[in-house]
């Protein structure tokens, strides 16, 4: 028994050994063609294909295991098995590239399905931005007064007390200090509550004359309410020069009324206290035998003031006033709460 199990394992090692011949070639190479297209046949798409290629034509596949036979082909027949292996692997090949092109129209033919327009087709509205009513009214104030010879003047939002209020005759102990109910970052430094101190640092900077507008957003603590915001925006003048009076005053602030709200306005003063100015009015306008309507605080720069930035009282005058941007919208569109401003609400931005 022993001896026959020898006997037999030898003989399967000598078949082993034993050179393939063409007619076995021939059949693996017909059986390898018969696999491939039955792999080409279920390839959909360009990673298939890859892995197809792979499969066959790879340092590993099936193709190149049996090219690697060819050393195992007596001379005289190696060059017939070359051409056989050779024309299946040109066949494989050529394939390859022709299923490669029809995938790709494929998939062309189907981005192009996808992404086709109709021109005949009426277009989509997308409603675009606007600038924010508030934006719109500031930049018109600022045009009118820049054509009338005003420059446009900003600073910190971040004040020191002295800017905000001592250089604006508002000292520690001033009972005035109550109307502006501050928000105070630590002892000397504060939210600004008006844009005056843009004033004080342009005074302190140039030499007369100063003609400037002081557009910007002012901070105190109200409550909000229909008329009140706690953070709200000013538009203040400032004109200082030798010879200014009262009267100067009127036709600017007469000239602006008309070209904001147009003609048919008529105006009044009445008398009021602010520190920083000497004498002072809050400046009221109706139309056609309407209430009167307050529409900003005014009057002749304080001479305290002047002497604070280093100007000489009896050598220059000047006059200021401030307006409220929020006021001048809402009186130009009849809006009667000042929240809608700052809601966000596209239904009321959008009509402006």
């Amino acid at each position: 028994m022993r001896e026959w199990r020898v006997v037999w394992s030898r003989a399967v090692l000598l078949s082993i050994m034993q050179p393939m011949t063409l007619a076995e070639l021939e059949r693996k190479v017909e059986e390898l063609r018969a696999a491939w297209r039955a792999a080409l046949a279920e390839v959909t798409d360009a990673e298939a294909l890859e892995a197809a290629r792979i499969r066959f034509l790879g340092r590993k596949g099936h193709l190149t295991r049996l090219l690697s036979s060819l050393k195992e082909f007596p001379p005289q027949e190696r060059p017939h098995a070359g051409r056989i292996l050779n024309q299946l692997k040109r066949e494989i090949s050529q394939a390859i590239e022709e299923k490669g092109r029809e995938i790709e129209q494929r998939e062309w033919e189907r981005r192009l399905a996808a992404e086709r327009y109709d021109f005949t087709l009426p277009g989509k509205w997308r409603p675009l931005g606007h600038l924010h009513p508030l934006t719109q009214v500031r930049l018109e104030i600022e045009d009118i007064f820049m054509r009338m010879g005003f420059d446009v003047a900003s600073g910190p939002e971040v004040e020191d007390d002295y800017h905000n209020f001592e250089a604006l005759n508002i000292p520690e102990d001033h009972p005035a200090r109550d109307e502006w109910d501050s928000f105070y970052i630590d002892d000397t430094h504060l939210l600004r509550t008006h844009t005056s101190p843009v004033q004080i640092r342009v005074m302190k900077s140039r030499k007369p004359p100063v003609r400037i507008i002081c557009p910007g957003r002012c901070y105190r603590r109200d409550t909000p309410d229909a008329t009140h915001s706690p953070v709200f925006h000013q538009v203040e003048l400032l004109w200082v020069e030798r010879g200014l009076t009262m009267a100067h005053l009127k036709w600017i602030i007469e000239e602006f009324v008309r070209r904001f709200f147009g003609p048919g306005y008529e105006m009044r003063f009445s008398a009021d206290f602010f520190p920083f100015t000497e004498p002072s009015a809050q400046v009221h306008i109706r139309r056609e035998g309407g209430p009167w309507l307050e529409i900003m605080g005014a009057g002749m720069v304080d001479p305290a003031v002047l002497t604070e930035v280093g100007y000489d009282p009896e050598e220059v005058t000047g006059f200021a006033f401030g307006l409220g941007i929020e006021r001048m919208a809402m009186l130009r569109w009849g809006i009667e709460d000042i929240r809608l401003f700052y809601q966000n609400d596209i239904r009321f931005l959008s009509q402006f």
